[in-house]
């Protein structure tokens, strides 16, 4: 037995190690920070507002917590590839999938996010790549998971590529 054979299989070319996980970062770092001041900025209002009982400044700090939670609600969204298959999770839902139920990662020019053809016909949105603040970035990304779904899984997209990465 060679040292190659107990050695951990290295990933084809040009992909990453598995597991990977993407999420749009600049986003994410938006929405958090911007959460945080609301809380920070309604909390000392709420503070310093003078004729306020504590019910109505309590009222000024809960809605600074609502608006952060809406944020961190916004920037959950991620998508994790693993040997395995593909873990998406989206604002409120996170759904895993086999690599062989991936046929095809579809990010089209004006799509908001990329979208996953599966094997049962439905289009699966995967909001954790995304092409808003980080155009060039959410490209990158969408080709990696299409090489991960063409490497692992049983869907080939062909030589039918009609996205905007491709």
């Amino acid at each position: 037995m060679s040292a190659s054979d107990s050695a951990p299989a290295q990933p084809p070319a040009g992909l990453p190690a598995l597991p990977v996980t993407f999420r749009p970062t600049r986003t994410r770092a938006v929405l958090l920070t911007t959460g945080a001041v609301l809380v920070v900025l309604l909390t000392a209002i709420g503070l310093v507002l003078e004729g306020l009982n504590p019910g109505e400044r309590l009222s000024f700090i809960f809605t600074g917590l609502l608006f952060f939670g809406v944020l961190a609600l916004l920037s959950r969204p991620k998508v994790v590839a693993d040997s395995g298959g593909v873990t998406v999770v989206n604002l409120t839902t996170k759904r895993r999938l086999a690599w062989a139920e991936v046929l095809r990662v579809n990010l089209r020019p004006g799509d908001p996010w990329v979208f996953l053809d599966l094997s049962d016909g439905t289009s699966l949105p995967v909001m954790g790549i995304q092409p808003g603040i980080a155009k060039a970035r959410a490209i990158g990304d969408a080709r990696v998971l299409r090489a991960l779904a063409e490497e692992h899984g049983t869907g080939r997209s062909g030589g039918n590529r009609d996205s905007e990465d491709g």
